[in-house]
Parts: structure tokens; sequence; C-alpha cells
């Protein structure tokens, strides 16, 4: 064995043992966010909640409050709640985070994060030393697509919580996602390093798959949002209609943001990286046509990916056009992430095309991209 042969295959196994250990962080930073909601859950976290269901009442009741001052009474009007403002929203604050209010809560909460930065470290480190142990771009195939997204994405997270956004709800299911696709990773996905097939050596591959690994932690962000944002809304109705939801869905959901801020963000974050998405496949076609001497060819994952765009494009005009707001342009939304991990998962594992290169989809390409 080369000296060069020998080095390359200490730093594959330095990238396993760094990938290991970031899933043994990411497991106490997983415990640390599940104490933080747990603390939170002993804390008054109903306070929304019961003006809302006061103002509720308001509606029937009439003035409820009468104070006695000096010389006579005043009397104090109910605060009204608005079901279905003009832009769709309702006049309801964000909840105060997973901590509830509660100071033990929030220091494991921010346990938590320091636990999720340094295993986002331990993650990039292991993806990095993977590249070096290839001497190429660590995306030849599913396993390396795995790592390299999961760490995308929690730097996505990280972010945002950097720039200030209310994300750290997040934490807890971006930690429990992030396990099991390490998990999946390192078990069913996993292959040997090796080097690419000759028409993937390109300066394309880094500027194609990058993006694509970069829209899809973002748009996972964005469906998660979305699917708060469904919960928190029917929580809202209900309460807005006078009823009176179970004690485990009050300590969930008031402490998330309103629905309406949890729309907003979705909406906000899917239409930056759309932009992103459309360059992602024209650089794939442009790459093809480079490799394969044609532009497009409806290959599976050129289907998917397009159909992916589509569903995406159908969300965002949704958004902007009445009637679609809400809880409908949600469900496309849903459907248009959906369609990504079909992508990622179904068409490299079960389908074949010009995008596989070893069996069952292990050696594919790509995850999501062109």
């Amino acid at each position: 064995m080369t000296l060069a042969a020998a080095t390359n295959e200490s730093l594959a196994e330095i990238s396993n043992v760094l990938i290991y250990s970031a899933m043994a962080v990411y497991t106490l930073a997983f415990f640390a966010y599940i104490v933080e909601w747990l603390l939170g859950s002993r804390s008054k976290v109903a306070r929304t909640a019961a003006a809302l269901t006061s103002g509720a009442a308001a509606k029937t009741a009439g003035p409820a409050v009468t104070v006695k001052r000096a010389g006579g009474t005043a009397v104090l009007e109910r605060p009204k709640v608005v079901v279905r403002a003009a832009t769709g929203s309702r006049d309801v604050p964000d909840g105060p985070g997973a901590h509830g209010g509660d100071e033990k809560g929030d220091l494991y909460g921010r346990i938590a994060i320091s636990l999720t930065v340094l295993a986002f470290a331990l993650a990039f480190g292991g993806v990095l030393t993977r590249a070096l142990s290839v001497e190429r771009a660590p995306w030849g195939n599913m396993y390396e697509f795995n790592i390299t997204f999961s760490t995308t994405a929690v730097g996505v997270y990280l972010l945002l919580l950097a720039l200030k956004k209310n994300v750290r709800w997040l934490g807890l299911f971006l930690t429990t996602s992030v396990l099991l696709d390490l998990g999946l990773a390192v078990t069913v996905l996993y292959t040997e390093s090796d080097q690419l097939v000759p028409a993937l050596h390109s300066y394309w591959l880094y500027i194609h798959v990058s993006t694509a690994i970069l829209c899809g932690a973002v748009f996972y962000v964005g469906a998660f949002a979305t699917l708060m944002y469904l919960f928190k809304d029917s929580y809202e109705n209900k309460l807005a209609g006078g009823g009176k939801p179970g004690s485990f869905a009050t300590s969930f959901l008031e402490r998330l943001p309103a629905a309406a801020s949890l729309d907003k963000f979705a909406y906000r974050v899917n239409a930056a990286v759309f932009p992103l998405w459309t360059f992602t496949i024209i650089a794939g076609a442009i790459w093809a046509g480079d490799a394969w001497g044609r532009y497009w060819g409806w290959d599976p994952k050129e289907t998917w990916s397009f159909i992916t765009w589509v569903a995406y494009a159908g969300y965002l005009h949704a958004r902007a056009t009445a009637g679609w707001k809400g809880r409908k342009a949600a469900y496309l939304a849903l459907a248009a992430f959906g369609c990504w991990l079909f992508n990622y998962y179904g068409v490299n594992i079960f389908v074949s095309g010009k995008h596989s290169y070893a069996d069952v989809g292990l050696g594919a390409l790509h995850a999501v991209g062109f």
C-alpha cells in the first residue's frame, strides 16, 4: 500500500469516528432539548390561551369586568379576538419558546444549543475528512450526501439562531431527524470511499450538488415550520371558537410562535431558496449537456426535480392568490416537500436511471439534484 493510499484510508477512518462522535453529541443535545420542554411544561404557558378564551366569551357575554372607583364605577371591556384579520392573521403574540419561561428550562435549552454547535463541528469535520480521503467533493454516493445534508440542515438552523430568528423551538425536532438521517447513513447507506465515474469529474459537481444540498436543508426547515403552522392554526381556531384544547396541546402549542408568524416564516424561507432551486436544475441541465451530450432527457431524477420545482412554484403562486392563503397553501408546501423527499429516497433507491451508479441507488450521485 502506498503512502498516499494509507493516508486516505486513515482519513476515511477519522471521518467515521467524527461522524459517530457527532451522533453521540447530537444524542446529548436531544436529551437536553427534551429536558427544556419538560421543565417548560411546569410553567404557566397558557396565558395566550386564557386571553383568547376570554375574548371568545366576550363576543356573547358583553362587558366582563366592572371596577369600582371613588364616586362611581368603570367598565372595562374584554380584549377582542380577531378571528380572521384582513391579512389572514390573528392578533396573537408568539409563545415564550420551548422553555416556557422557566429559568432552568432556558438553561437546558442553552446547553442543548451548545451541544448542537459541538455536534455540528464534529459532523463538519467528518464531512471534510471524508472529502480529503477521496480527494474530491464528498457527494459521490448517498452516504456522503446524507452526512453532508444533515450537517447543512443543522448549519441553517444555527445560522437562523445567530440572526436572532425565533427558531429555537425547532431544535428538538431537528436533532431527532438528524439522528435518524445519520443512523440510516452509517447502517444502510454506508459506502466505502471510492472515486467517481469519469463522467462526473467536472466543476459542475461542486456548483450543482452544493446548491441542491443547501436547497434541501432550507426546504426542510420551511416544511417543518409549515407543519407546526397547521397545528397552531387549528389550536387558535379552537380557542377563538370557545373550545378548550387538552392540557398537552396547550403546553406544547402555546410555546410556539403564533400561527401567523410560523406561516410567514415558512413562506419567506421557501421563497428565498426557490430561485436557488431553479438555478440548481439549470446547472444540472448544463452539466448533463457536458457529460451526456443532451441537456434534458426526462430521466427519473430530472423529472422529479422538475415536479418539485412546479410544486413549490404552485405554493408560492397560491400564497399570492386570494383564497389560497393559509392552510390551503400550507398543504401545497408540504406536498412540494414530499416530492423533494421522494426525489431523495424513492428515486435513488427504487428507480434506476442515469443518476444511479451502484446497487439499489447506494452510489447514486445526488439525493435531490438534477
